[in-house]
């Protein structure tokens, strides 16, 4: 428990290491003097996270937490997420009538499936690279996700989830050039997000 913990609030992380390397770009510099020390969160569950971030991207955070809720309903137990094995057991029939596409159904079950038969792994110990070409071979996954889960749930720090709105048009707009971030662009990513997150609206 202790050590999912720690995965999950990214104890573990380096700080200074962080820092000593995004405060080198004038363009990121004032955002990490603001907020030093500032984390990428892992995940408890990487599954769990997955099915987030599938269901999630085309909807609004109100949206993702109704469809995920209904997700966790029809196919999981009272009071938890549904298991892989679950979702895969259940299959499209478990999942209609919910709200998604049947795409994004196809998607969640293909998922569910690829981890249940041990093919792809979603925690930090997976070999990264392997799980981006697992995560990209599924249909209706697309970069944006794999970099998110491998940021996430595989716990790399260098994910670059470049197709994200936000960071694209901060890229676009401020002139910014990811590959000066490497190997923290997870973290710049967070900071941007960060930032954005405290524009007026």
């Amino acid at each position: 428990a202790v050590a999912s913990l720690r995965r999950w609030l990214a104890l573990d992380a380096d700080p200074a290491a962080v820092t000593s390397t995004l405060a080198l770009d004038p363009s990121l510099a004032g955002l990490v003097h603001a907020e030093p020390g500032l984390r990428v969160p892992g995940a408890l569950d990487g599954f769990e996270l997955a099915v987030r971030a599938v269901v999630g991207q085309p909807v609004s955070v109100a949206g993702a937490r109704t469809l995920l809720g209904r997700v966790a309903t029809a196919v999981g137990e009272p009071g938890m997420f549904p298991s892989a094995a679950q979702v895969a057991d259940g299959g499209p029939a478990a999942l209609a009538g919910l709200g998604l596409t049947g795409r994004r159904v196809d998607t969640l079950v293909d998922l569910a499936s690829a981890v249940t038969d041990g093919a792809l792994a979603l925690d930090p110990g997976a070999d990264r690279i392997e799980a981006r070409r697992l995560l990209r071979a599924i249909p209706g996954i697309g970069p944006w996700t794999a970099d998110y889960v491998a940021l996430r749930a595989l716990g790399d720090p260098d994910a670059w989830p470049g197709t994200d709105l936000v960071l694209a048009r901060r890229v676009r707009a401020d002139g910014l050039d990811p590959a000066r971030w490497r190997p923290w662009r997870g973290y710049a990513a967070m900071y941007l997000w960060t930032d954005t997150s405290k524009e007026p609206r």
